[in-house]
């Protein structure tokens, strides 16, 4: 790592050309561009959020979730799910689940 940082510093102070001083440049912006994106990161919320859900139970065919239910698992929106509740189901074609649920 310190090769790469030290890099431009010697294109500088070498007198540069317009290909170093181009390449120190880009260098530059990338490494800030890289910085602000990792410390942007942490801070994104969960858009949706489920916490300490309770007991959700189907029978008869019928569907049962704690958690989340969404539409598509293409989004890249954030969702938490913690402690969800226990999820049964009890019959032919019934289904339960807990956590976050794609469907569709």
């Amino acid at each position: 790592m310190l090769v790469i940082v030290s890099t431009p510093v010697f294109w500088l102070f070498d007198g540069p050309d317009t290909g170093q001083l181009v390449g120190a440049s880009v260098q530059a912006a990338t490494g800030v561009g890289a910085l602000v994106w990792a410390w942007i990161q942490p801070a994104t919320e969960a858009r949706d959020s489920a916490v300490r859900t309770g007991l959700a139970e189907a029978s008869n065919g019928g569907k049962a979730h704690t958690g989340i239910r969404r539409r598509d698992a293409g989004g890249s929106e954030a969702a938490r799910v913690q402690q969800s509740g226990n999820a049964v189901a009890r019959g032919r074609g019934s289904s339960a689940g807990t956590g976050i649920d794609y469907t569709g």
